[in-house]
């Protein structure tokens, strides 16, 4: 979901894991030009039509060919070298490409009213246009978000009203522990 915390949380994890990198899928919006606009005047931005997702792909996999090393001490003691990717994004789920890269899945959600009280504190360029919430951004994210209800992989939702330390510390351990397994 638009301002649901991704990136506040993806750059956090980075902060506190040393062999972490983040590929966000903001960084992949075509340009303005090449987006769609709707009957109703609305560019369509909230699609995976408006992102250059094949240069997204080609980052991940220059990633994954060189990835970034650094020793990691896990809660055995141990010290190994387990570089992590973290790729955050709106529209990763709806993206079949993608679907094999997955080791944790996380969904952050929000309600509708928090949603757009975020959303209206940002400053996108093109700004949002009178309506652009109600008549684009929302009706897309539930549109994405039932087509990611039949996965057969295992997401976790998280609440993103919960406060950002919250969040932070669940993720956090639960990838400690699963970093702990290797």
């Amino acid at each position: 979901v638009t301002n649901g915390g991704k990136t506040t949380l993806a750059k956090k994890l980075q902060k506190h894991l040393p062999n972490c990198s983040v590929i966000s899928q903001d960084d992949f919006f075509k340009p303005q030009s090449e987006i769609e606009t709707d009957t109703n005047g609305f560019l369509q931005y909230d699609v995976l039509e408006a992102l250059n997702m094949e240069k997204m792909m080609s980052a991940i996999s220059r990633w994954m060919e060189s990835p970034r090393h650094s020793p990691v001490s896990t809660d055995s003691g141990s010290t190994e070298e387990i570089p992590i990717l973290i790729i955050e994004g709106f529209l990763l789920f709806n993206y079949k490409p993608l679907d094999a890269l997955w080791n944790r899945s996380y969904f952050l959600t929000i309600p509708y009213e928090e949603c757009k009280r975020r959303r209206s504190t940002r400053v996108y360029e093109p700004p949002d246009v009178p309506g652009y919430f109600d008549g684009h951004v929302w009706p897309m994210y539930l549109k994405h978000r039932q087509e990611i209800e039949n996965i057969t992989w295992e997401i976790i939702y998280l609440d993103g009203t919960k406060s950002e330390e919250d969040l932070f510390s669940q993720v956090y351990e639960e990838l400690k522990q699963e970093l702990a397994k290797h």
